[in-house]
């Protein structure tokens, strides 16, 4: 199969404007996403609308597209990117990588790979939740899995719920999963759900992928033991400087 990487990436963010080219250590942050996504892909590619993004890119050598500014979703950005680069070379597989996951790891993206066979459409990752903190975060999306280790459901909430204990024993009773928002997409169904409309499992919990579920595709995933560290705010990229 043909994999290939794109990153999408938008220079307006009401809480961190101009977040892809912040500099972590003399790079813009967008260089260390493209840089640590190379090692374990053979093509990768900046999707943006934006000249600034487009020319760091272009100065630190990397592949980029110019795409549309009226996309509602990174998705909607990797899907007009992906037709793009097909013109070109061959794609069968998408990865999506979020631009501002600066310390995204390789072996995150080499787990995601190993997840497509035959009938595989879409595929993530998730990580077990070892906290009560994390279990009762909103702002952490949970996910509940088959027995194939298939997507059923995707919530801000707790899911499931665990009757009968105390929230602090949760994690204790019962395997939780967190999902960690990467994705992979056979290169067809990236633009079939692109096409689809909102549904009101989406709109309820604000969460794109329910979409998917609600329109009967099949997402697989696949366990990842390292934690992502996602950049949303000047404080969050001081926090990871300090890491780094």
């Amino acid at each position: 199969m043909n994999f290939i990487g794109i990153i999408p990436a938008r220079y307006q963010s009401s809480r961190f404007p101009g977040k892809p080219l912040a500099k972590i250590k003399n790079k813009p942050m967008i260089q260390w996403v493209y840089e640590n996504a190379s090692k374990a892909l053979p093509y990768v590619c900046v999707a943006t609308d934006d000249d600034r993004i487009f020319d760091a890119v272009k100065a630190f050598g990397g592949e980029v597209v110019k795409t549309l500014p009226t996309h509602q979703s990174g998705t909607d950005r990797c899907a007009e990117a992906a037709l793009k680069i097909a013109k070109n070379r061959p794609v069968d597989i998408v990865v999506n990588i979020q631009g501002d996951e600066p310390f995204v790891k390789p072996e995150q993206i080499e787990l995601i790979k190993l997840c497509f066979e035959s009938e595989t459409e879409i595929a993530t990752l998730v990580k077990k939740i070892d906290s009560e903190e994390e279990l009762f975060n909103p702002n952490r999306p949970k996910v509940v899995l088959d027995k194939n280790d298939s997507a059923l459901y995707f919530s801000r909430s707790p899911i499931p719920y665990f009757r009968g204990e105390e929230n602090k024993n949760w994690v204790k009773k019962h395997t939780f999963w967190s999902h960690i928002g990467m994705y992979a997409f056979k290169a067809d169904v990236l633009q079939k759900i692109t096409q689809l409309e909102q549904g009101k499992l989406e709109l309820a919990e604000s969460l794109e992928q329910l979409r998917w579920l609600e329109n009967g595709y099949k997402i697989k995933t696949a366990e990842t033991t390292s934690a992502t560290i996602g950049i949303d705010t000047p404080g969050d990229l001081e926090a990871a400087l300090q890491l780094f």
